[in-house]
């Protein structure tokens, strides 16, 4: 795909991201790999009302080529890139169910949701927590680098999902079962769960490898 045709792909699922509630206001970001760098939404962008033409682009150092000054998250979707070289796009949001079990206690930092559906294991496969740190602040990329290698889907301890993909469309289709098994698992809450058993994600895991 040429960069022309990617920056136009990316204003769209914005768009639609937008418009379906995944996102509000100015939050989240969506970046995807092209010739000679990568692009990404700029800072303090609504993704519903994104410019194909004022999206930035960086190189694989962080350094803004063209467009816009770049999301003041870019160091998360470069450390998504650097440590994951099959990762093609990469999207960070704010969704409010994946958020509000980013913020409960009693979770598993290794993996956080159980395994509900097979779709989710197929998507994501499993969901590593990472500890807070403030918007902006770079021990947060040194924390994503440090599980990146390992998973293409991670929480953002209070603040949301980050989630890499070999396409757009791919990384869309992950983010979006990751808030909907998020909004399932706190509807679920305070009743008695069957989750698939391990031989049924041993054998999920198998057949559809995730990431």
């Amino acid at each position: 795909m040429n960069e022309s045709a990617l920056r136009e792909q990316i204003c769209d699922l914005g768009r639609s991201i937008f418009e379906r509630g995944l996102t509000h206001g100015s939050t989240g970001n969506i970046s995807a790999r092209c010739d000679g760098g990568w692009l990404l939404t700029p800072t303090g962008s609504n993704l519903g009302r994104l410019d194909p033409a004022r999206l930035a682009k960086l190189d694989w150092q962080g350094k803004l080529v063209s467009g816009d000054q770049p999301s003041k998250e870019n160091f998360l979707h470069l450390a998504m890139y650097q440590e994951r070289e099959r990762n093609r796009a990469v999207i960070h949001l704010h969704s409010t169910h994946s958020v509000a079990v980013s913020v409960l206690q009693e979770v598993d930092p290794a993996d956080v949701l159980p395994p509900l559906t097979a779709y989710y294991l197929m998507r994501i496969g499993s969901l590593p927590l990472v500890p807070y740190f403030a918007p902006g602040d770079l021990q947060l990329a040194q924390a994503v680098r440090g599980l990146a290698g390992k998973h293409h889907a991670l929480l953002l301890a209070n603040h949301g999902p980050v989630v890499a993909g070999a396409s757009l469309a791919v990384a869309a289709d992950a983010v979006e079962e990751l808030e909907a098994t998020a909004r399932l698992y706190l509807l679920l809450q305070g009743q008695r769960l069957r989750t698939l058993t391990p031989e049924q994600v041993a054998d999920i895991r198998r057949r559809y490898p995730a990431g």
